[in-house]
């Protein structure tokens, strides 16, 4: 067993260092530091004093790989691929270009803010999608499940948009039951801000997670073991409950795990339109700002995310089915 994390351990370590090396060279050799501070300062006609002030101040005047001024170490580290690169895989990500406050502190506050809204979406959305999913599996090639299907695939169609302005209009504005938008840290106030955006995400994401899983367990019942028990006389209530949904879980498990990153990041769009602080309405600002070291780190922080939920995938994969690492 740990054997096999330690590989799968290693296999992300070469891909964490790609998405390293692409983020450098999209930020600092597509897109130069020099030209970087004429886009933040907003003015193309800085004089080129300010520029290099506004350089030097933020370490972009640094070479980019090797420091021929400085010796050992200092060669190395005094540049701009060690400070503004190689510091991100221990979550050093220095300061903004923008506010010049720490990333590191920023990131740290806003993430509870973003498990407020995502974890209590992820957990009923998870248990929502499933059940109801195996009822219209129970009830396949009927009128209930064509019914489904029907309903699944036109909410899927709607965007994410529609409900969020359709539930602040109708549930807001309208019937005046929960806020339009911002947030309270105080207990009793925080779940009135929150019981809406929960809402929305929970209807926009749940038509898909019940054609998923519906697939999934469609395909389990038709195997040769819930023949076997049904021919033995159990329920098809059981069968589908009990035999079924313990042997589905490994591709349950893959959807289930991957939203790992999305709780901690947060919904991009929900937070925006809500007002709810946390990092996706981070990186958000960041792009509006034109913030680079926000944005850069953000999408770093989010490669880990996913890299480490697919090594959490492949761990549930063992426990779910040990032979899995036999492979």
């Amino acid at each position: 067993m740990l054997t096999y994390i330690c590989k799968r351990i290693l296999y992300a370590i070469p891909i964490l260092i790609g998405v390293n090396l692409l983020l450098f060279a999209l930020f600092f050799f597509v897109n130069s530091p020099r030209r970087m501070a004429e886009i933040v300062m907003g003015d193309q006609r800085v004089s080129d004093e300010r520029i290099d002030n506004w350089l030097r101040e933020r370490g972009y005047h640094l070479p980019r790989f090797f420091n021929h001024e400085e010796g050992f170490p200092e060669m190395f580290t005094q540049t701009i691929f060690w400070q503004k690169s190689v510091r991100l895989f221990v979550f050093e990500f220095g300061r903004s270009d923008k506010e010049e406050v720490s990333i590191s502190n920023e990131v740290r506050k806003r993430i509870p803010y973003s498990l407020c809204i995502t974890i209590p979406t992820f957990l009923i959305g998870m248990f929502l999608g499933i059940f109801l999913s195996m009822l219209v599996a129970f009830y396949r090639g009927t009128y209930v499940d064509t019914a489904a299907l029907v309903v699944c695939v036109i909410m899927m169609s709607v965007s994410t948009l529609f409900y969020i302005i359709g539930g602040q209009y109708l549930a807001a504005i309208k019937l005046k039951m929960v806020p339009v938008s911002g947030f309270d840290e105080e207990l009793p106030h925080t779940i009135k801000f929150l019981l809406l955006p929960i809402v929305v995400m929970l209807i926009a994401g749940i038509g898909g997670s019940i054609r998923y899983y519906r697939t999934i367990f469609l395909e389990e019942i038709n195997k040769d073991y819930v023949r076997t028990a049904r021919a033995k006389g159990l329920g098809e209530g059981r069968v589908l409950f009990k035999h079924a949904l313990k042997n589905a879980l490994i591709p349950v498990l893959t959807s289930v795990v991957v939203s790992i990153p999305f709780l901690i990041m947060g919904s991009l769009v929900v937070e925006r339109f809500f007002g709810i602080p946390g990092l996706g309405s981070y990186l958000i600002e960041g792009l509006q700002k034109q913030d680079f070291a926000v944005v850069r780190a953000m999408v770093f922080l989010n490669s880990v995310l996913y890299v480490g939920a697919l090594i959490c995938v492949d761990i549930s994969y063992t426990m779910v089915d040990p032979r899995v690492r036999l492979k």
